[in-house]
């Protein structure tokens, strides 16, 4: 049965097809819907806890109205995985979680050691970051929002693993703007952070790309174009979280200071992308070091200018990877980060976190809905209400 929208306009009535449920569809049915309604068919197979064959989602969702020619995605699921399957792939959902931590990017040659710019390595060439990405990638790496890694969210391919990329500073090299086109729409170097992670999508179709940006109170510093850029950065699936208004040392300044330091730069976001930020605070210097301090809470929660703020999850300058957010262990009030900078293979650089990971990664089984280990750690596990599944490896 057809459904339609009715318009009326000057000459008449024009009457708009709108699309269907298709989950109750087999995929030949969809198929033929698809040709009936000139569309262009993509199938995307899943592995999932639902039958084998069933229609999971749609791109274009029921009741949205259909135009000729347009893409429409659909994911079936190919059933659950067998335990050889696990095995074969060494799935560990206990496994660690990399979240790197980088500062500004810079179209520059490197004056220290590997990629780094200054002698702490907070600073990194556009080229070395170009490189990390590649690494990542070839090692088997897809990223995913910090935000569904706090919340127990690892949508991530059968076999890969998860990684989270974090920026702090809100460093006008994170998303420089050199103009803006005839539309309106920003410009943005290629040589800045953004511009290479864009230029990465481009070149590998099948990767995810996402990162966090952690702002101050300048946000990218870029007054012309700070609401712009917040606006672009959240339409193309980048998040934008808290880091402060001025960057202070929580361990020394007051508690009313402490609020305002918070609140003020939740303020500021709510004011300009209202609803589209993370409550996620990068903590300057990573201060306060322990969750005792009499700050901390006022991190986590409170009011400013008679509005209430609470926080989900706090991060660290931290010095190697994250445990699973399905292990007892998990604190996403307080977590760790690598710290992206090159110190020939010590001292927890990328080498050396990235050479532990090989036998320690977490390990997808593909489907966002399972958590599945081998036999003998179920007593590690807090699966969130996800379905746990072991197997002999």
């Amino acid at each position: 049965m057809l459904t339609f929208i009715i318009l009326l306009s000057g000459c008449g009535i024009e009457k708009k097809e709108v699309m269907e449920d298709l989950t109750k569809k087999t995929l030949s049915e969809v198929e033929t819907y698809a040709k009936e309604k000139e569309l262009s068919l993509e199938v995307k197979e899943v592995y999932s806890n639902d039958p084998k064959d069933q229609i999971l989602s749609q791109s274009i969702k029921k009741g949205t109205e259909i135009e000729k020619d347009q893409t429409l995605t659909v994911e079936i699921s190919m059933g659950r995985l067998e335990d050889k399957t696990y095995e074969e792939y060494k799935v560990n959902e206990l496994g660690r979680v990399p979240i790197m931590m980088y500062h500004g990017i810079h179209n520059k040659e490197a004056k220290y050691t590997g990629g780094n710019i200054d002698k702490d390595g907070y600073q990194r060439t556009a080229e070395a970051f170009r490189k990390d990405l590649e690494m990542y990638y070839e090692k088997g790496y897809e990223m995913i929002p910090l935000k569904d890694y706090v919340n127990g969210i690892i949508d991530v391919s059968l076999g890969k693993s998860p990684l989270i990329l974090t920026f702090d500073d809100g460093l006008e090299n994170n998303i420089k703007v050199t103009g803006v086109d005839e539309e309106g729409n920003i410009q943005i170097d290629p040589n800045s952070a953004v511009g290479i992670l864009e230029e990465f999508k481009q070149k590998h179709k099948d990767a995810k790309v996402t990162a966090t940006f952690f702002v101050n109170g300048g946000l990218f510093n870029q007054k012309e174009y700070n609401e712009k850029i917040l606006n672009w950065l959240v339409d193309h699936g980048y998040d934008v979280g808290n880091h402060s208004y001025t960057h202070p040392d929580f361990k020394t300044i007051s508690e009313e200071k402490a609020i305002q330091e918070i609140g003020s730069v939740y303020a500021l976001l709510e004011q300009t992308i209202p609803g589209k930020y993370v409550s996620i605070v990068a903590l300057p210097f990573g201060s306060p070091y322990v969750k005792t301090h009499k700050n901390f809470n006022h991190i986590i929660e409170g009011t400013y200018e008679g509005k209430k703020y609470q926080t989900i999850s706090t991060l660290r300058v931290g010095w190697e990877s994250e445990v699973s957010p399905f292990d007892t262990t998990f604190d996403p009030l307080f977590l760790k980060r690598i710290r992206a900078y090159d110190n020939n293979g010590k001292d927890f650089d990328i080498t050396y976190n990235f050479n532990y990971l090989e036998k320690t990664k977490y390990i997808s089984d593909g489907n966002k809905d399972n958590v599945v280990v081998p036999k003998g750690k179920e007593s590690q596990i807090n699966t969130k209400n996800l379905q746990l599944i072991t197997y002999k490896s």
